[in-house]
């Protein structure tokens, strides 16, 4: 089994494309805040020719605490997506947690994300299956690259062959992320492979009560992800990530986005030869 193209909207990821970039705040913190990121990501991405795929969880299920900051409820963030897709004309992704969420927010975006403590779940995974749009699966931290062939099989086996794995780091339970770029490339056996290059420069349980991270490896982690044959790149971008109301440990600031996705470019022409 190994599909090697996947689209999400009208862009394709895999085979014969181009880099893709996956990149948005990690949650909706205000619908002005979320089509002002929206805007600003797909200036940058319009200056440099690359596909761009807008991401914005709207329900932080997992934070480290209760207290923590959720997101939006479902109908608000329906409303905020379609904005986005319909007005502004980018191609939406966001993680979704119960398999009731999938049909209402498969309605509005292009691809579902399941997150990587998730990915064995097979109802959530078959929930998002028949909405018919792309599947984006996040490799928990406790699974082994090959592994993530069953978690593709639970999804095409409900005829939806449009399927992403994403690799994301493993956890050892040192408070570290170690990330293993041999994963992208036995992963693609199955399907297009993208890099989460923010959530791998994770610390989780640094903190106590949230995560902490650290944020100047983006930079590094990303390009060498793409030099191991990455299609796509996921990054949680913030305008002001000191006061971002999640991850604000490890979200890229805007500004060095363009920076960032030139460097990746690079690295692709330097391996690809073209």
């Amino acid at each position: 089994m190994a599909f090697q193209i996947a689209k999400i909207g009208e862009i394709g990821i895999g085979d014969g494309h181009p880099l893709a970039f996956i990149a948005g705040p990690c949650v909706i913190e205000s619908r002005d805040h979320t089509l002002r990121m929206a805007d600003a990501l797909s200036r940058i991405c319009r200056k440099l020719s690359v596909p761009l795929i807008f991401k914005a969880s709207f329900d932080k299920a997992n934070r480290s605490s209760a207290d923590s900051y959720r997101g939006v409820p479902v109908d608000k963030a329906c409303a905020i997506y379609s904005e986005i897709g319909r007005e502004m004309g980018i191609p939406v992704t966001t993680d979704i947690h119960l398999p009731e969420q999938a049909a209402a927010i498969g309605a509005v975006v292009d691809c579902l994300q399941i997150p990587a403590f998730l990915c064995r779940q097979t109802d959530l995974l078959v929930a998002a299956a028949v909405t018919n749009r792309c599947v984006n699966i996040k490799k928990g931290q406790f699974m082994a690259p090959e592994e993530m062939s069953n978690a593709c099989k639970k999804v095409v086996s409900m005829g939806n062959r449009n399927v992403l794995l994403t690799e994301r780091g493993t956890f050892f339970g040192y408070h570290r992320l170690v990330n293993d770029m041999t994963a992208l490339r036995r992963m693609r056996a199955f399907a297009p492979v993208v890099f989460d290059a923010t959530h791998s420069c994770q610390l989780p349980g640094a903190e106590g009560t949230s995560t902490g991270g650290v944020r100047e490896y983006v930079q590094v982690l990303g390009p060498a992800a793409v030099a191991a044959g990455a299609d796509a790149v996921f990054l949680e971008v913030h305008d002001n990530p000191a006061e971002a109301k999640s991850d604000a440990a490890t979200q890229l600031p805007l500004e060095q986005f363009e920076g960032f996705v030139g460097k990746c470019l690079r690295v692709r022409s330097a391996v690809t030869g073209g």
